[in-house]
């Protein structure tokens, strides 16, 4: 046994790490309203989009009081002080696009905004713990987790598609939680050398990560590329790897240097991490140092349970050492499934970023194509057509990251073992090269 084996100690529960049973890295039943004193804050992020539309959010910012942080005294009031002032922050930045933007954030946004982010230990800016984990509530309590039933507290531009691109990414947390609670099952067992219980709970996982991938299929449903690309994305933007704010944002009243922070992505997200630490997937180079920052994005505890799992754990070498042919296919079909999941991560990003992207530069270079169209695409940011909102080379890393993910099978993939790209992937790409402006 290695080191990590001969150490390993049981997890008792995932609430030792403010992770919920129930929801798992989703933030239970969030606040939908902050005490009075500080309704200037939340009637101005319930209103971004209206106020972006009108050109007046940063007049309207630079009218609001500086409220004191010190009335939030609960973590749920905390976190909806976060979303409230991340909206805000991310629509006085990009209120008139790529090409006005803002080089400092006033004194009444950014002191407030930072006091909370480092009570929370966040950073002060829209993320992935703001916009999906803490940016929900049920139009009916007792009801289901479906998108007929949930609402966000707070919005960017693009109308539906923003609903739809949040919830259906909270569905891909939600589809994760049996995955989730079963690598504590999957730690215990190989404690206790007990090859039968690991077994069960990377048959978990496995499902789990399957349902995860049929939760990201809804987004086609319910998001729109062109409102995506055109409107959306620049949003979800930050002043970190960005050419339109080379030299980062000036908090004011916090430090006079500029600070740059990444924007919301999905590598923010905890749950591939957690898989990928379980499964002893190897992250090398840039990708492997853009995953690790992000992990400077999530809430604190969460970081500190992949942090846990890596520490506590070497399932791959327990594979390898037990020899069990059972055991050994649950932990390819796991691999393969990551796999699987990715490749259609590839699908929907080429979809969303690669197509746009393309028909984008043929709609500049002929400035042919319908005039609404037309609009939406001079809005979208030129600067990030190669990159994610969160400053990555968007493909390259996404397929090094799959790679990296296929690297970690032990056995030699076979036809009935081997994870194909979905023949809708190539599609797209096809798609995508035959592009032609009528």
């Amino acid at each position: 046994m290695g080191t990590k084996m001969k150490n390993a100690e049981t997890l008792l529960s995932l609430k030792q790490f403010h992770i919920s049973e129930d929801c798992g890295f989703i933030l239970p039943e969030p606040l939908t309203d902050l005490p009075v004193y500080y309704k200037p804050w939340m009637d101005i992020a319930r209103n971004v989009p209206e106020l972006i539309s009108s050109h007046s959010l940063r007049l309207r910012i630079h009218d609001m009081p500086l409220l004191e942080t010190h009335l939030l005294q609960t973590h749920r009031e905390l976190r909806l002080a976060h979303l409230a002032l991340s909206i805000m922050t991310s629509g006085y930045v990009w209120q008139e696009g790529e090409r006005e933007t803002v080089k400092v954030l006033p004194r009444n946004l950014s002191v407030p905004f930072c006091e909370m982010s480092q009570r929370l230990g966040l950073p002060p800016i829209l993320i992935h713990a703001d916009t999906v984990l803490a940016n929900w509530k049920k139009r009916d309590p007792n009801g289901h987790f479906s998108m007929e039933n949930l609402d966000l507290l707070l919005t960017l531009p693009g109308g539906e598609s923003v609903r739809g691109f949040f919830l259906v990414t909270l569905l891909v947390e939600l589809a994760a939680v049996p995955g989730l609670k079963s690598i504590i099952d999957v730690i215990n067992g190989v404690h206790d050398n007990d090859v039968a219980v690991v077994i069960k709970a990377l048959d978990v996982v496995s499902q789990a990560i399957d349902s995860m991938k049929q939760a990201l299929k809804l987004m086609h449903e319910y998001v729109d590329p062109s409102i995506f690309y055109g409107i959306m994305r620049i949003y979800l933007s930050g002043w970190k790897d960005n050419p339109s704010m080379p030299e980062g944002l000036v908090y004011e009243g916090v430090q006079e240097k500029a600070m740059e922070f990444s924007g919301g992505s999905a590598a923010q997200s905890s749950i591939l991490h957690c898989f990928d630490e379980l499964l002893g997937v190897q992250h090398e180079g840039s990708s492997g140092a853009f995953l690790r920052r992000m992990r400077d994005y999530m809430p604190p505890s969460h970081k500190q349970f992949i942090e846990h799992i890596y520490s506590r754990l070497s399932l791959r070498s327990f594979v390898l050492q037990q020899a069990d042919e059972h055991l050994t296919q649950s932990f390819e079909q796991c691999v393969a499934r990551l796999v699987d999941f990715r490749n259609y991560h590839i699908n929907i990003v080429t979809r969303y970023i690669t197509i746009p992207a393309s028909r984008a530069k043929q709609l500049r270079a002929s400035k042919q194509g319908l005039a609404e169209e037309l609009d939406t695409i001079r809005k979208a940011p030129t600067a990030l057509e190669e990159r994610g909102t969160g400053g990555s080379g968007i493909m390259t890393f996404l397929k090094t990251v799959r790679d990296e993910t296929k690297d970690t099978t032990i056995t030699q993939c076979t036809n009935g073992n081997q994870v194909l790209p979905d023949s809708s992937v190539t599609d797209i790409h096809k798609a995508a090269s035959e592009l032609t402006i009528e």
